[in-house]
């Protein structure tokens, strides 16, 4: 934690914006005033990110995919290098009105991707004349540019993260409509309030927002080894339990043989029909109770 306290002040993550130049709601997070420019209170900065981390981790081992968002030239390389390390969908171009709130029409758009790759790599493409062809490598083109970052996201993200409110609006307008959680970098000009988990810093430093989206990308990626190791474990238990069925199987033909001889053999006693129904209840709770129990070890 020191280190990273560390990094985050030699970032400057801690300079805000002037003075002249603000916004009140950010109040509960400046430390202090130097030269005219508001300094940004480095625990609360440490704070947000460790809940945000939290969360993420959290979010990604259930199952979900975490969205990054920033369209600003300090952020896009950062965003886009982390984000495709961690396997996490992202947004470094314009973003696109409707991206969240109308997905299905994203699918489409997406899906005449997939057709215009499948056309360029069969050499399909090359049929068409020169015209045909040149707009329709545009068209791929501007379709990889605008939503090459989620071609992977079939599904709505779990939350949203974003840097700069003030540059973001819209993205954190349509998550909010949709409950969507969203995380942000907020600067002192921005609005804390379009976010549920504000990381108070600096949104305009690319070492500060390098740092962030670093530290979130982390999580990221530990929250996908959490998942991976939960299924593999899903998958054993259920081969266990197919196991102990088979033997169940086996123990209840071991059973039926033994009355089945044991009726036709005068020589053995019979049973009362009382005691046997409470023996073979006994036997059939036992065998259904082994199974049950498997789901609360899991």
């Amino acid at each position: 934690m020191p280190s990273l306290v560390q990094d985050l002040i030699e970032a400057g993550i801690h300079f805000g914006q002037r003075r002249s130049n603000w916004n009140p709601k950010m109040a509960p997070y400046i430390h202090s005033v130097r030269n005219q420019i508001h300094i940004i209170d480095i625990r609360e900065t440490v704070k947000g990110l460790l809940l945000a981390k939290r969360f993420i981790e959290k979010s990604v081992a259930s199952g979900k995919d975490i969205c990054f968002v920033g369209t600003k030239r300090q952020a896009r390389g950062a965003v886009e290098h982390y984000a495709a390390e961690a396997g996490q969908p992202y947004v470094v171009e314009r973003w696109l009105g409707g991206t969240l709130t109308n997905f299905r029409t994203i699918r489409e758009r997406l899906k005449r991707l997939e057709e215009l790759d499948r056309l360029v790599e069969s050499g399909e493409m090359r049929s068409y004349s020169k015209k045909m062809e040149a707009q329709l490598l545009r068209e791929r083109k501007v379709i990889t540019r605008n939503l090459g970052g989620v071609r992977n996201m079939t599904k709505l993200p779990g939350a949203l993260v974003v840097v700069d409110t003030n540059r973001e609006k819209n993205a954190l307008l349509e998550a909010k409509s949709l409950g969507i959680p969203t995380i942000c970098l907020v600067d002192t000009d921005g609005d804390p309030d379009l976010v549920d988990l504000p990381i108070p810093g600096n949104d305009d430093s690319m070492r500060s927002i390098d740092i962030i989206i670093r530290e979130l990308m982390d999580s990221a990626k530990k929250g996908k080894e959490t998942r991976a190791a939960s299924e593999v474990e899903r998958g054993e238990n259920r081969g266990d339990r197919g196991d102990r069925g088979d033997e169940s199987a086996d123990r209840g033909e071991g059973r039926g043989e033994g009355r089945g001889e044991g009726r036709g053999d005068p020589t053995v006693r019979r049973r009362s029909s009382r005691s046997q129904f409470r023996a073979e209840g006994g036997a059939t709770a036992t065998a259904d109770a082994a199974p049950a129990a498997a789901p609360a070890a899991e």
